[in-house]
């Protein structure tokens, strides 16, 4: 199996960018997302808070820096890592195969947090969605319920409330109106860190503890993006991140 220098996973805004940072440096590197290029920013209609682009979608912004570093050669595979480990080198470990190298750059974001198993319940067969920007379109002129009470709820309820013919708003454990015909599900976010716990230092909510230069517990191993213990999770805090990572772990091979 090949090896390459530095191993990054996950393909947002931090990785990609750890990625362009890398390669730049001459750097052997493999990204590996178990989804889609771009994380949750991919699903947002509008973004306006990236320098130099008054608006732009999620999309749209994902594909320019995907393709900025599609160019300089980084090599991608969508696979979902399972485990790491540290022997002589590490050992990346996918639902396809494994991958050794010399250094680590997590960047696997957040998910959603998951409905609670009474809400599900109440769900039924009715599909549940974790984006409206998505699968709203689904419904059009039909009533759907959102669960949640943040600002992201608030964010899919102004955004259904253009496509259903009526959005309920439900709070907590409260009952799922029966002419619903789906359920958006807007609770949080937890931090994709779960296979990383006997590696590295997670914090109580699961994000993995580092300091701003993003050396994390494990020597070798980095941390950028949203699963980062930190104050601010933005698309810039996100690309700052991923061009830490990659300096430090440059500096680390070398």
């Amino acid at each position: 199996m090949k090896t390459y220098d530095i191993v990054i996973i996950g393909a947002g805004i931090a990785g990609m960018t750890a990625a362009i940072y890398t390669k730049r440096a001459l750097c052997s590197v493999l990204v590996l997302e178990k989804k889609i290029q771009g994380g949750q920013i991919i699903s947002s209609n509008k973004v306006c808070n990236w320098p130099g682009e008054a608006e732009i979608t999620g999309a749209d912004l994902i594909e320019k820096i995907y393709h900025q570093m599609n160019n300089l050669g980084v090599e991608v595979r969508y696979e979902n890592v399972v485990n790491v480990a540290k022997n002589d080198k590490f050992v990346v470990k996918t639902n396809e195969a494994e991958y050794f190298c010399d250094a680590v750059i997590i960047a696997t974001g957040t998910e959603p947090r998951k409905l609670s198993e009474k809400q599900i319940s109440m769900a039924g067969e009715r599909p549940i969605s974790y984006c409206a920007t998505c699968d709203g379109a689904l419904y059009t002129d039909q009533p759907v319920a959102v669960v949640g009470s943040g600002n992201t709820a608030k964010h899919e309820i102004n955004y259904l409330e253009n496509i259903a013919s009526k959005v309920y708003h439900i709070h907590h454990d409260d009952p799922i109106p029966e002419d619903a015909v789906a359920i958006f599900v807007a609770i949080g976010r937890v931090p994709d860190t779960e296979i990383f716990k006997e590696l590295v230092g997670l914090d109580p909510d699961g994000y993995i503890i580092a300091e701003e230069n993003c050396h994390t517990s494990a020597d070798g191993v980095f941390v950028a993006g949203d699963c980062r213990a930190k104050n601010l999770r933005q698309l810039v805090t996100a690309a700052a991140d991923g061009a830490i990572a990659a300096t430090e772990a440059v500096k680390y091979l070398r």
